[in-house]
């Protein structure tokens, strides 16, 4: 069995080793230039580790290693776009180094390309892996769905974020794992249970980007921060703060989230004091260690020896303490 740290040297290496490029030239050089912008990798080495898990065989894993960094990546793509964001991994978003129109085709390709990858598989897999395919790519964009629409509601409570973070982030790691599990010939039950680790772990991970866009710096987090608040996103902790806060305080938070017209810099102040007032920090990373409980549960009922399940409890223990 790999360590972790080989896994993800692999994972790291089968993507920069992809060439995207192809013609025309403005359609492909763009997905190029996304996919080969570094990060961290985390679905496709999540992929190789669960068929490492299961069977210790990560080469038929790889080619949907790389399908499952596709459609995250093409989400990225679209995502940057709906949020205005001008950095992505500390550098310019794909809408920003090109322009928009040539984002969404680009990313519209990554899409239909991510499955050209799954059609390298096992034939006798090809229906499991594009079936659990599928899905995720539904509900990643019924989370991103979710999402715009909380921009417009008032009434958002804490169980709905819940839902469209377990969506929007937790259902591509979950996935990743799955695709892995079914390249290594696990059961059923033991799929689900690596799935349900993986939703959990998701949560907490999303969680954990919401703490680290208040409370982190542009050097550490390789995009622009306190984007959640400038841009009045419903995230848990300002819900959660309108459940804790006094009338007084109700009032500010509710102005400022009213409108994006406000100077950001003062917008952000006042909401973070109200937040550190409340102790949310503290409160969201109980919840995200609540999260992370109920992953190592479900890991816990996997059927293979505790051992070879270190490499999944070393992984979410950096996701819970990570800076970026």
């Amino acid at each position: 069995m790999r360590t972790i740290e080989e896994l993800q040297e692999i994972a790291i290496s089968i993507i920069e080793k992809e060439s995207f490029l192809s013609s025309p030239n403005n359609l492909y050089e763009p997905i190029e230039y996304a996919m080969h912008q570094g990060g961290k990798r985390i679905r496709p080495l999540l992929a190789l580790m669960a068929a490492d898990l299961f069977s210790g065989d990560i080469e038929k894993a790889k080619p949907a290693a790389i399908a499952i960094e596709v459609l995250h990546n093409f989400t990225l793509l679209h995502d940057d776009i709906m949020d205005k964001s001008p950095l992505r991994r500390g550098m310019p978003t794909v809408y920003n180094k090109y322009d928009t129109n040539t984002a969404i085709l680009s990313g519209d390709t990554m899409f239909a390309k991510a499955f050209t990858y799954l059609l390298k598989a096992d034939k006798t897999q090809i229906h499991d892996l594009v079936e659990t395919f599928t899905n995720a790519s539904i509900e990643v964009c019924e989370g991103q769905a979710m999402d715009m629409c909380f921009e417009e509601r008032d009434d958002v409570k804490i169980e709905e974020y819940i839902e469209m973070i377990r969506l929007k982030t937790g259902v591509l790691l979950a996935s990743a794992l799955k695709l892995g599990a079914i390249t290594a010939l696990a059961n059923k039950k033991d799929m689900d249970y690596i799935y349900d680790f993986g939703l959990n772990i998701g949560i907490a991970f999303q969680l954990q980007d919401d703490i680290l866009d208040c409370w982190s710096n542009l050097e550490d987090f390789g995009k622009v921060t306190g984007t959640d608040i400038a841009d009045n996103k419903k995230t848990f902790l300002y819900l959660k703060s309108l459940e804790l806060a006094s009338n007084d305080d109700k009032e500010v938070l509710t102005k400022y989230f009213s409108s994006t017209n406000f100077d950001r810099k003062e917008k952000e102040e006042a909401i973070k004091a109200i937040y550190h007032k409340l102790n949310l920090k503290q409160i969201a990373q109980e919840l995200m260690q609540d999260y992370n409980n109920k992953a190592m549960e479900s890991l816990d009922k996997i059927g293979v020896e505790s051992q070879r399940k270190q490499n999944l409890i070393h992984f979410a223990n950096k996701l819970m303490h990570r800076n970026k």
